[in-house]
């Protein structure tokens, strides 16, 4: 690629190994070389490890020292300034001034002891020289620009006092602060509600015409990448596979792996058996006959239920002052039915009470009014002691296995601990064997057994975690946003595993997401939830076709459905 004068940021043969000890070396960009226009938006796209985020770190100086190793025939030149000779001072000043980042968690990058607003304007007065009134002045401006409501108000709150999207929205209103040249989204929307997700898109668009800045997007999502990207850049492994404009990326990709992506991802329009995951196309470029096979979902209104729940309720309490409180109706009045082998979506946004009602299934929060039934016993009726047996009947997954894993336990004793809590197998040698059997089911090695959970990327732990809730042989499957943290490809070979698992056991899903594409994909029927209340249920196609409740029709209007001819900048 040839350096022009339109070329904002170049980045040339860059090549980033990490030391891992005294002898080894891990090699995470192997000569990347790609160009950010003026101007323009351009996506770094890719799966966890393909070094995204690398390349950006080492655009900003950031990459730890005492072990980044930077090949001394990399370049990064920014105005032909070259950012990987400059001292630590020349990048503090252009850091914030020149070059911004939004990282991807908000809530890990600000200072929970801090404003928001304090932050902001200590970004203001380190790189503009104003002074206290101005700086604050300066920052409800930006606060306004970005959309967060009553500014004047929020630059006095702390950051757990707002929501995710208006954390966000504080971390942009930072980033544009001094007005760079180039700001740098990481993976800005990914654990972000779809609407929330929408409205970020939009807002980065809209600022970036504004301020006449660059953007480099990433992410590893093709769908999102779609609806801002002007450029793509397809990275795996550390190389470059295939770099372009949107529209050719998305009409004719040329390698393998960038068609895997766009492929992997649930369609909308129609539901293949299985979902197209890397391996069918990397190596092979004929897709199994099951990803164009189509599947059909739906619930009879004759099936009998497995779990019926009528009338379910569940209040919290807050102190307010010496002697107040407050109630916050995090659930309120939930009836559904669910048959077995078949698979509930519930979608919502954050606050709609999708997870306070799984967790309210499993007694993890007592619920405040209703009735749970399974197989005809009511669960919230009964005391620990008679509820007891009845635990290993409904199981759940939780989204995070980073945290939901405990990093103390080798796999095996992970998977065999809630056996010997419930007694099953009747020895330690035989729950062995279940659990070698699970670790098979989920598609993992036997040597698996023996390794510790951070010894496997977030796919295969989230496999171990289906591996532990399979273990106690549930009839039930509560899957709280379970694949939403997941690469595309990841998450295709999970929504596999769960379908196959379902067909050979006949398990019943209640499947909690944010991301309706996914839901549409895996569900018989979707119940959709907003503050609390059901406003909404039906089977998965008739809901997408004909949404009749305008909250639905609005959720369904976020998706984002990746590069389109015509679509506005």
């Amino acid at each position: 690629m040839s350096e022009t004068q339109d070329c904002l940021l170049s980045v040339r043969d860059l090549k980033v190994s990490f030391r891992i000890d005294k002898h080894t070396t891990f090699e995470a960009l192997k000569g990347v070389s790609f160009d950010i226009p003026r101007e323009t938006t351009v996506a770094l796209v890719g799966e966890s490890g393909s070094g995204k985020s690398v390349s950006s770190l080492a655009m900003l100086g950031l990459l730890p020292k005492e072990s980044a190793l930077i090949d001394p025939v990399s370049r990064i030149l920014y105005n032909g300034r070259d950012l990987l000779r400059c001292s630590a001072a020349e990048m503090r000043d252009l850091r914030g001034k020149d070059i911004s980042m939004i990282f991807q968690d908000p809530m890990s990058s600000l200072n929970p002891v801090f404003t928001v607003g304090a932050q902001v304007e200590e970004t203001l007065r380190l790189h503009l020289d104003l002074n206290r009134k101005a700086a604050r002045q300066r920052t409800i401006e930006l606060f306004d620009e970005v959309g967060i409501p009553e500014p004047h108000k929020r630059v006095d709150v702390y950051p757990h006092q707002l929501s995710g999207g208006q954390q966000q929205r504080v971390m942009i209103a930072m980033a544009i602060a001094c007005e760079p040249k180039l700001l740098i989204a990481d993976e800005p929307t990914t654990a972000l509600d779809v609407t929330i997700q929408q409205q970020i898109i939009e807002l980065v668009a809209q600022l970036r015409r504004r301020h006449g800045m660059a953007v480099l997007w990433i992410s590893h999502d093709l769908a999102v990448v779609g609806e801002i990207a002007d450029q793509v850049v397809v990275m795996r492994h550390g190389e470059i596979r295939e770099a372009g404009p949107a529209q050719q990326i998305f009409e004719a990709p040329h390698d393998a792996y960038t068609r895997a992506l766009i492929q992997c991802r649930p369609p909308l329009d129609h539901r293949p058996k299985r979902l197209a995951v890397i391996d069918d196309f990397i190596g092979n470029e004929l897709v199994m006959a099951s990803t164009v096979e189509q599947a059909t979902r739906g619930i009879a209104p004759d099936e009998p239920p497995i779990l019926e729940v009528k009338g379910l309720c569940k209040d919290f309490e807050f102190r307010e002052g010496l002697f107040g409180k407050r109630v916050l109706h995090a659930v309120k009045d939930v009836s559904f039915s669910l048959p077995q082998g078949k698979t509930l979506g519930l979608v919502g946004e954050s606050g709609s009470g999708k997870s306070t009602v799984g967790l309210t299934l499993m007694r993890l929060h007592k619920a405040s009014k209703g009735e749970v039934f399974y197989r005809g016993k009511n669960l919230l009726a009964m005391s620990a002691r008679e509820q007891m047996p009845y635990k290993r009947n409904i199981q759940i997954i939780f989204q995070n296995p980073y945290a939901s894993l405990n990093p103390r336990f080798v796999v095996g004793d992970i998977l065999k601990e809630p056996m010997c809590l419930h007694g099953i197998g009747q020895d330690d040698r035989e729950r062995e064997q279940l659990a070698l059997e699970m670790l098979y089911r989920v598609g993992l090695p036997p040597l698996s057994l023996r390794k510790y959970p951070h010894e496997f990327s977030g796919g295969q732990r989230q496999r171990i975690a289906i591996a532990r809730a399979l273990s106690m042989r549930p009839d039930v499957l509560i899957c709280d946003e379970s694949v939403s943290a997941l690469d595309v490809s990841v998450q295709a070979q999970v929504l596999n595993l769960l379908q196959d698992l379902q067909a050979e056991f006949a398990l019943s899903y209640i499947f909690i997401s944010h991301d309706l594409a996914v839901v549409k994909y895996i569900s018989d029927q979707i119940m959709v939830m907003n503050a609390g209340e059901v406003v909404e249920v039906a089977d998965s196609d008739a809901i997408y076709d004909n949404p009749q409740h305008p909250y639905t029709r609005k959720l369904i209007g976020a998706i984002p459905r990746g590069w389109q001819p015509g679509a506005p900048e």
